[in-house]
C-alpha cells in the first residue's frame, strides 16, 4: 500500500507531462493552420477587390439597359394609349350628340 502511494503520483505526473506536451504541440499546429488560413483569405480578398471594377461595370450596364427598356415600353404604351383615348373621346362625342 505504501508503494502504491509513491507510484500513483509519479504516474500522474508523467501522464500530466505527456498531456501538456500534446496540448502544446496541438496549439502550435493550430497557430500554423490559422496563419495559413489568414494568408489564403488575404489572397482571396485581394483577388475579389480586383474584380470589383468589373462587377460595377456590369451593374451600371444592366441598370442602363433596364432604364432604356423601361423608357421604350413607357413610350409604346403612351403611343397606343393616345389612340385609345382618341377613340374613347370620339365615341363619347358620338354618344353625346345622339
Amino acid at each position: 500500500m505504501d508503494s502504491l502511494n509513491m507510484i500513483f503520483p509519479i504516474i500522474l505526473y508523467i501522464l500530466g507531462s505527456v498531456l501538456l506536451v500534446c496540448v502544446i504541440v496541438l496549439i502550435i499546429k493550430l497557430i500554423y493552420t490559422v496563419d495559413k488560413t489568414n494568408e489564403i483569405l488575404d489572397n482571396v480578398d485581394r483577388k475579389v477587390k480586383t474584380l470589383d471594377g468589373l462587377f460595377n461595370a456590369i451593374d451600371m450596364t444592366t441598370s442602363t439597359l433596364s432604364s432604356i427598356g423601361d423608357r421604350l415600353i413607357d413610350g409604346i404604351f403612351n403611343f397606343f394609349g393616345k389612340f385609345s383615348k382618341n377613340k374613347k373621346r370620339k365615341k363619347e362625342e358620338d354618344d353625346f350628340y345622339e
